[in-house]
C-alpha cells in the first residue's frame, strides 16, 4: 500500500484535518538511532588497533540491528514494512521529478527516493560487516581488507546522500523529518495513524544490544 497521503478527505471541497499523527514506532525509531550511533563510532574507530574491540563490536551490532529490521519490515507498523513504501524506479523518478519542481509529492512514510537509500543502506551494512568478520578472522587476502574499506566508504557517501536528501525534503515539504524520527510525529490525517508504538519491543531491542556489548566487553 503506498504511503502517499492523498485520502478520501482529501477530495476536492473537503478541507484537510491535518494533526501531528504517530507515524514511526518506537522499534523503528530506535533501530535508526542505534544505527546512527553504531556507525559513527565504527567509523571513528576504524583505524585504531587500541579500539579494535570496540570497532569489531559496533560492527556486529549493526548486523544484527539490521535482522531485526528486515524482520519488523515485514510484521511491524504500517510505515515500517518495506511493502509499504519500497516502489520501482519510475516512482522514484517521478518523485524527483516533484522535487524539482518545488511541488514534492507528500508521503506520510518514506517517500520513494529515500526507501532507496534505506535499502542501500541496509544492504551495505550487511556486506560491510559480512567482510569486517572475514577480516578479523583471518579469512581470504589483503584485498578483503581493501574491498572493506571501498564499501564502508560507499556507505558514508550514501548516508550523506540520504542526510542530504532529508534536508532538501524538509525544507520543500516544510516539516522536520529529523523531528519525526525523534518523536515518531508527522502531520498527517486521523485514520493514517500508526495505533501501536510498540514501546515494549523498543526497550527489548536496546536491552539486547547493551546485553551484547556487556558481553563483549567482558572477554576483554
Amino acid at each position: 500500500m503506498n504511503a502517499k497521503s492523498v485520502s478520501r478527505a482529501e477530495a476536492p471541497g473537503a478541507i484537510p484535518r491535518r494533526s501531528a499523527i504517530l507515524v514511526w514506532d518506537a522499534p523503528v525509531r530506535v533501530f535508526h538511532w542505534l544505527m546512527v550511533a553504531c556507525f559513527a563510532g565504527a567509523w571513528l574507530t576504524a583505524e585504531s588497533e587500541r579500539w579494535r574491540l570496540a570497532h569489531v563490536t559496533l560492527g556486529y551490532t549493526m548486523a544484527g540491528l539490521v535482522a531485526f529490521r528486515i524482520l519488523w519490515g515485514v510484521v511491524g507498523t504500517r510505515y515500517a514494512r518495506f511493502s509499504n513504501f519500497v516502489r520501482g524506479p519510475a516512482a522514484v523518478v517521478c518523485y524527483l521529478g516533484t522535487l524539482l519542481r518545488r511541488q514534492p509529492d507528500h508521503h506520510t512514510g518514506h517517500n520513494p527516493a529515500g526507501a532507496w537509500a534505506i535499502v542501500a543502506l541496509l544492504v551495505l551494512t550487511l556486506v560491510i560487516t559480512l567482510s569486517g568478520w572475514a577480516v578479523f578472522n583471518d579469512v581470504g587476502g589483503h584485498w578483503l581488507e581493501d574491498a572493506h574499506e571501498i564499501v564502508a566508504n560507499l556507505m558514508l557517501a550514501v548516508v550523506g546522500a540520504h542526510i542530504a536528501g532529508v534536508v532538501i525534503s524538509s525544507w520543500l515539504h516544510r516539516e522536520n523529518l529529523i523531528g519525526a524520527m525523534i518523536s515518531g510525529r508527522k502531520p498527517g490525517l486521523p485514520e493514517d495513524a500508526v495505533r501501536n508504538a510498540w514501546r515494549v519491543m523498543a526497550v527489548l531491542m536496546l536491552a539486547a544490544v547493551m546485553g551484547f556489548w556487556w558481553l563483549q566487553w567482558q572477554s576483554v
